[in-house]
């Protein structure tokens, strides 16, 4: 039987950081269409995805739906179901709805990426789903390009870590979905309260998190200058 591995766009944000409250940003339009559509575009030239989980707020999975259809001209391998209340719990909605469909196994893989990062290459989703495969768990990341300062009180410096060891977290995140959510699952509420991605509960049960290497390109658009960055790139008037 063939590894299933599945795509997973995470979408279940609000945007609120955008400024725009009438629209969630991986909705907004840059070069013609919604950041979301570009997003699904590099993940669906894949063969080797099983299927396609879209988790989105629940107000917007019919909205979803229909920009989908009207974009994407074989969505049939591309389902649209509901985000939960924070990443991870998003995370494990698509675990769960591949487990509902009886696919689930020690082997099965789930390439999770931000709806809102539109330039991924083709090069990291591919060495996502190797080395989920090989590892069990790998992260995409960039070395950091500026010193890191930790300030424990947010008024002082309380240490500066040797810039050399640090690196800038992106996504694809890609897992063994089994292992992710028996290791979710084992995480106490303050462990699971303080966590910022799905690769810190691996890091918090002292489980191996291979290291893809990412690209400076690979930008998250959060911020109203990211949208205009991601306009400037692919040539494009931006629209809400």
């Amino acid at each position: 039987m063939n590894k299933r591995i599945y795509g997973v766009i995470l979408a279940g944000g609000q945007g609120t950081r955008m400024g725009n409250s009438e629209k969630p940003k991986q909705f907004l339009v840059i070069a013609g269409k919604p950041v979301i559509i570009h997003t699904l575009e590099k993940f669906i030239v894949f063969s080797e995805f099983t299927e396609i989980i879209v988790l989105v707020p629940r107000p917007w999975i019919a909205y979803t739906r229909d920009i989908i259809k009207q974009y994407v001209p074989d969505e049939k391998h591309i389902a649209i179901i509901e985000g939960g209340k924070t990443r991870n719990e998003t995370i494990m909605n698509a675990i769960e709805y591949i487990d509902n469909q009886e696919q689930l196994d020690d082997e099965t893989l789930i390439i999770t990426h931000d709806s809102v990062r539109p330039f991924v290459t083709y090069r990291i989703i591919e060495e996502n789903i190797k080395y989920a495969g090989e590892c069990g768990a790998c992260d995409t990341v960039i070395p950091a390009s500026d010193t890191i300062v930790e300030s424990v009180d947010g008024s002082y410096i309380s240490s500066i870590p040797e810039r050399r060891m640090m690196y800038q977290g992106q996504t694809p995140q890609s897992f063994r979905a089994k292992r992710l959510r028996e290791l979710y699952e084992s995480l106490t509420t303050e462990e699971k309260d303080i966590l910022t991605d799905a690769c810190k509960i691996y890091v918090l049960k002292n489980e191996p998190v291979h290291l893809v290497e990412g690209e400076v390109s690979n930008i998250k658009i959060t911020y109203p200058h990211d949208l205009r960055v991601a306009e400037a790139i692919l040539g494009g008037n931006g629209q809400c």
